[in-house]
């Protein structure tokens, strides 16, 4: 790649000027969220969610277009039990994060945050399969979680622990 290509790659748009191009928030709402990230730190969109700007289905929404991540309906997707005993269930619990589906050695794994690496390596570690993310709202991930595995620990614990 040369340095001409580089310069012309086209930069990612921030999640704010999407969601203020969507007409979801204002600049005056983007700012203040950002006022408060530099203060305290934390996600953006969590912020606008938490001054009940937007919802989390606008946040899910805007990073699809920001980052081309595939969003999907995991509370309504089924799920074999295999795949599902591919990550502990306090992965699962601890990250908001639900096994989807395992082709070969890759595990698609639909996720809360799907830019946070440390839980992509860790279930890698675990899985010895590459992750390919997926996005989903809060509460679809947690009915899902709450539907596949349960407030109590699965029947056979020591199957879920790798």
């Amino acid at each position: 790649m040369t340095v001409d290509e580089i310069d012309a790659t086209p930069k990612k748009r921030l999640l704010g000027e999407i969601l203020i191009d969507r007409e979801r928030i204002t600049r005056l709402q983007l700012n203040q969220a950002l006022k408060i990230q530099k203060e305290k730190g934390g996600y953006i969109g969590e912020i606008l969610i938490g001054f009940k700007f937007v919802d989390d289905r606008d946040i899910v929404a805007a990073l699809v277009v920001q980052c081309n991540i595939p969003y999907i309906a995991i509370d309504r997707y089924e799920i074999d039990r295999n795949v599902l005993q591919l990550v502990p269930r306090e992965v699962v619990c601890r990250h908001r994060v639900i096994p989807l589906d395992r082709v070969g050695d890759i595990l698609s794994l639909v996720m809360l945050n799907p830019f946070d690496t440390f839980v992509k390596t860790h279930v890698r570690r675990h899985t010895h399969c590459k992750v390919a993310p997926f996005i989903a709202t809060r509460r679809e991930i947690e009915t899902a979680i709450d539907r596949w595995y349960g407030l109590e620990p699965p029947e056979n614990d020591s199957d879920a622990h790798l």
